[in-house]
């Protein structure tokens, strides 16, 4: 069975770095785009990150761009987030998408998904 594990969530102070990690298992994670989502409280799911097949092409939501970076090895994908806000505060979500990707979107593309990992940033 395809399986998506996130990890690496917790609770930081404004200012500070998480590392969070995707372990994809069940398929051949290099034939899926995997993408980074995060769904706050009373907020509804939004696109952070995602890389993309064939090309390894990233994106970024304007919001996250410069703090955030995506990389990817074998089947993990991590999500390297650094100067981190309390709007950040979010469970966040990896997905994995038959179609290249192009652009950030809520998730409509996505087959499979994780069970969320969840990060608190305190001001």
């Amino acid at each position: 069975e395809v399986q998506l594990v996130e990890s690496g969530g917790g609770s930081v102070q404004a200012g500070g770095s998480l590392r969070l990690s995707c372990v994809a298992s069940g398929f051949s994670s290099d034939d899926y785009s995997i993408g980074w989502f995060r769904q706050g409280p009373g907020k509804e799911r939004e696109g952070v990150s995602a890389i993309s097949v064939p090309n390894g092409a990233t994106y970024y939501a304007d919001s996250v761009k410069g703090r955030f970076t995506i990389t990817r090895e074998k089947n993990t994908v991590v999500l390297r987030m650094e100067s981190l806000q309390p709007e950040d505060t979010a469970v966040y979500y990896c997905a994995a998408s038959s179609f290249a990707i192009r652009h950030l979107d809520v998730g409509g593309l996505y087959d499979h998904w994780g069970q969320g990992t969840q990060v608190t940033v305190s001001s």
